[in-house]
């Protein structure tokens, strides 16, 4: 287990880490957090306590995650880690020329274009199935009673309700965006922080389920209005499209680093993009006290390995390169010998041939879970399915109309997805589950968090807190108002386009739970940036 002395870093935190040994929940929102908690606290384990969060979620968090979103699991249980890639695919009719021929030179972010399969509850299906020992009914109660009879709305959600109004009131066709504003809004007003908001369909919809295992909301009556609104507004996705999905278990991919495991799931989550950025790292030197310094090195090296993730990761079916092949050790040196004392403008190498929420969770018996879910870009496409409350995500936007690209589209296809849930283990040990969310931040937050956990031996609240930085493109490099002056002054120098940026929310939203393999205290962190918390007994 890390060695936690901040004296070591300039990034000092005020606030506490937590403590606990029978069961922990960290996440973005106090009532998830609580959801998880009473789950534990009625016998249930780590998984059934990620379930009951991640549905709450979708109630109480509903500007970054929804049911109809997608969702990714690393799961710790009885010893062995397991992956869960819950993302959905393509409509099957979905063509790069049907999208060109409505006009579009991109795949657009709002409407029913860039609508894929939702995932999320058929991985709260699979998880429950497989590793949890509470029946799903229960496990979504709290969601239910919640969403039935209203929640008070928190900050951070309040601010980001507004913005996406004002998003979606700008750039969805006012036929689009009606069923939202019904559902998300009162009479087009946004619900003010501390204000109650009620959310009927929604608990209907949880109800479905909950009751039929998902499958109503699959080949049921959810499905059917699902579709019927889609064919109704010359959509895409088919009765079919929903009917065949499936979760899909997978085995997670992990480097070592500084003595330990770091474990992120396989494409096509962009998980691989922070162990190839450790694995440049690896092969470079830095001191803890030349902060500044190990700061250029970690932007070069995750500029690297994103110009490569960016080239090659998509649906593992349609890769070039096999995911071992961009964790090559000699080709991980053969990009760390790239990077100088001078920021670089990136580009793809040649490997050799061969609006989201997070949420951790853990038990007393050492079961662990790191899971994420989104609709993407905040509640994702903009279409609401009317009378349900089920928000459809936009993961499409992200695929390519360029053919001969990795990740372009294709029917039937699982597109390039940003949500990744992180693990660390040591010796294969569990040493706990961690996550920073957030769009193309989310491997740059990995990294950060990580290497605030093993080089600069921060405790998990203090790895959370430390200022963040995320590089955009080129040597546009964006850093958090809180960074210190000179560590800033020294990034100009060494040529990074350098912008302060005071808004929190662009540089992610992370939780943490550690244990110790010895003491077996679970010690967990929460994020600032938004309404986290941390529940535990």
């Amino acid at each position: 287990m890390p060695t936690f002395d901040p004296q070591h870093h300039p990034f000092s935190s005020k606030r506490q880490t937590v403590h606990a040994l029978n069961g922990m929940v960290a996440t973005t929102q106090p009532l998830a957090a609580q959801a998880g908690l009473d789950m534990l606290k009625q016998g249930g384990n780590a998984i059934d306590a990620a379930i009951a969060t991640a549905a709450m979620l979708t109630v109480v968090e509903p500007t970054s995650n929804g049911i109809g979103g997608d969702a990714f699991a690393i799961v710790h249980h009885q010893g062995k880690l397991h992956g869960l890639n819950g993302s959905g695919r393509s409509p099957k009719s979905l063509t790069i020329d049907a999208v060109k021929a409505r006009g579009h030179d991109t795949m657009p972010k709002f409407g029913v274009v860039p609508v894929t399969v939702p995932g999320v509850p058929a991985a709260w299906a699979s998880l429950a199935e497989r590793f949890g020992t509470l029946p799903l009914k229960t496990l979504l109660a709290p969601a239910i009673h919640t969403a039935k009879y209203g929640f008070p709305v928190s900050p951070t959600v309040a601010h980001y309700w507004h913005i996406a109004a004002r998003s979606y009131q700008k750039s969805v066709s006012k036929d689009d965006i009606l069923p939202w504003l019904e559902t998300f809004t009162n009479s087009g007003k946004t619900p003010a922080a501390g204000s109650r908001f009620l959310l009927k369909d929604h608990a209907k919809t949880l109800e479905a389920i909950a009751q039929s295992n998902a499958s109503a909301f699959y080949k049921g009556h959810l499905a059917e209005k699902i579709t019927a609104y889609f064919k109704s507004q010359d959509g895409f996705l088919s009765a079919d499209d929903l009917a065949t999905h499936q979760s899909e278990w997978v085995d997670p991919i992990h480097t070592v680093y500084r003595g330990h495991e770091v474990w992120e799931l396989p494409p096509n989550t962009q998980g691989a993009i922070t162990l190839q950025a450790l694995n440049i790292l690896k092969a470079l030197s830095f001191e803890k006290a030349r902060v500044e310094e190990t700061l250029h090195k970690q932007i070069e090296a995750l500029k690297l390995a994103f110009s490569d993730g960016l080239a090659y990761i998509s649906d593992p079916a349609h890769m070039p390169h096999r995911i071992t092949d961009l964790l090559d050790d000699t080709y991980a040196k053969h990009r760390a010998a790239q990077i100088g004392a001078a920021a670089m403008n990136p580009s793809a190498g040649r490997p050799p041939k061969g609006g989201t929420v997070y949420l951790a969770t853990a038990d007393q018996d050492g079961n662990m879970v790191s899971y994420i879910q989104s609709n993407y870009m905040g509640f994702g496409s903009g279409i609401v399915i009317p009378g349900t409350g089920i928000a459809m995500q936009n993961r499409g936007h992200t695929f390519s109309l360029d053919k001969d690209h990795v990740n372009a589209l294709a029917p039937g296809k699982k597109t390039y997805h940003t949500i990744i849930p992180g693990f660390l283990t040591k010796d294969g040990q569990a040493i706990g589950p961690f996550g920073v969310m957030g769009g193309f931040m989310q491997p740059q937050g990995h990294l950060q968090v990580i290497m605030n956990t093993l080089d600069f031996n921060l405790n998990p609240q203090a790895a959370l807190d430390a200022p963040r930085w995320y590089w955009e493109h080129n040597k546009i490099v964006h850093i958090e108002a809180t960074m210190p002056q000179t560590i800033i002054e020294g990034l100009k120098r060494r040529g990074h386009d350098v912008k302060i940026t005071a808004d929190v929310g662009p540089f992610g939203r992370g939780q943490i739970i550690w244990r110790d393999p010895i003491t077996h205290v679970l010690s967990g962190g929460t994020e600032m940036r938004a309404d986290g918390s941390i529940a535990c007994f």
